[in-house]
């Protein structure tokens, strides 16, 4: 067997291995529902209560887009539908390969192609929005790992603390690139030949930890300036907080509540989703599918959520807050070629040269 065909077979197994365990996640999750139960209180649920949770949903796909509103027009007035395409399309690309890293290393791709910006343009408004966001990530959930991992079954406190640190190590070489070109090269070396030598899925960790944006002096330039402004970043901020924490939060409280559950404190429920959902960095099934739901499962029952209940309410939120965007961002997706994307992409070399 040529080595090209052992590395297609490889890649394939891969992929199935990924999407039997996404789906043994959600078996795991599915098992322990009442459906028919479940599917006559969904059914009962009092109409304000329906009402606000789409309000919520309807909240948090604004806050989504203002994300990467405001980076893109921080270079240029780009017109909302433009930052909606382009929100989408990466959104859908981050739910059909193995992890988030991937939707965020295209994404320039997706910038360069909605907004005709040239590469350092595309690749800083990029690098600056995977920065921030998973130092934001990293930072809530480290919170959360702090106040609730000694309540957590060890084996998943550690798997959530493996998550929280390779966000907090993402956002902060990707900032770090974007100011320091030669140290964050240098850190990026030895963290992958670390994480390479972590058992079973060193190979894919190292992956996810080399997906960073390439900086040319150019971008990095431009980052810098980006990055400096109150006027992004703080946007950007109370955007991901809203996306993020406190829209999935009012929605859990909101289903958990209508349907005779509680959570207590309710005030950090969403501290608890943004934790519990991080392990949807590691390559352990595309985009996070099942593992999230399974995660998040686990954790909340753990806190103490009732276990017949907390399963339809991680589904539903799953639903309206990820693959909802996902299957919306299928449309724009339709109408591109991403294999023509990818085989035009320009490395930030070769664009640099050619200005």
């Amino acid at each position: 067997m040529s080595r090209s065909r052992r590395a297609r077979v490889k890649r394939t197994a891969l992929k199935l291995l990924q999407w039997g365990l996404a789906l043994g996640a959600f078996y795991y999750v599915a098992r322990g529902i009442d459906w028919r139960a479940a599917a006559d209180q969904l059914a009962g649920l009092d109409p304000l209560v329906v009402g606000a949770i789409l309000a919520v949903t309807a909240a948090e796909f604004g806050t989504r887009f203002s994300m990467w509103h405001v980076l893109l027009n921080a270079r240029g007035e780009t017109p909302l539908s433009t930052t909606v395409r382009v929100d989408l399309v990466i959104k859908f690309i981050n739910h059909v390969v193995p992890s988030k890293a991937s939707g965020h290393s295209v994404a320039p791709l997706v910038v360069r192609h909605y907004t005709g910006a040239d590469w350092s343009e595309a690749v800083t408004v990029s690098g600056l929005n995977t920065g921030l966001y998973a130092a934001l990530y990293g930072a809530v959930a480290l919170v959360g790992v702090g106040l609730f991992a000694p309540r957590l079954d060890p084996g998943l406190a550690v798997v959530i603390a493996l998550s929280t640190a390779l966000y907090l190590v993402a956002g902060g070489l990707v900032l770090l690139a974007g100011r320091r070109l030669e140290l964050a090269g240098r850190l990026v070396g030895r963290l992958e030949g670390a994480l390479a030598r972590v058992p079973y899925i060193g190979g894919r960790l190292s992956g996810v930890a080399g997906a960073l944006p390439s900086f040319t002096a150019e971008s990095a330039g431009v980052f810098r300036d980006l990055s400096s402004r109150p006027s992004v970043v703080v946007p950007y901020a109370l955007g991901w907080i809203g996306t993020l924490a406190v829209c999935p939060g009012v929605r859990v409280w909101l289903l958990l509540t209508a349907l005779g559950g509680s959570f207590s404190p309710a005030l950090l429920l969403p501290v608890v989703l943004v934790t519990a959902y991080s392990v949807t960095v590691l390559p352990l099934t595309p985009g996070g599918v099942g593992v999230a739901e399974a995660s998040a499962t686990l954790v909340l029952v753990a806190l103490g959520v009732a276990p017949e209940l907390v399963g339809v309410v991680v589904l539903v939120d799953r639903t309206l807050g990820v693959y909802l965007p996902a299957l919306v961002g299928w449309l724009p997706m339709a109408r591109l070629d991403l294999a023509d994307l990818l085989a035009g992409a320009e490395t930030p070399a070769q664009a640099s040269d050619d200005a």
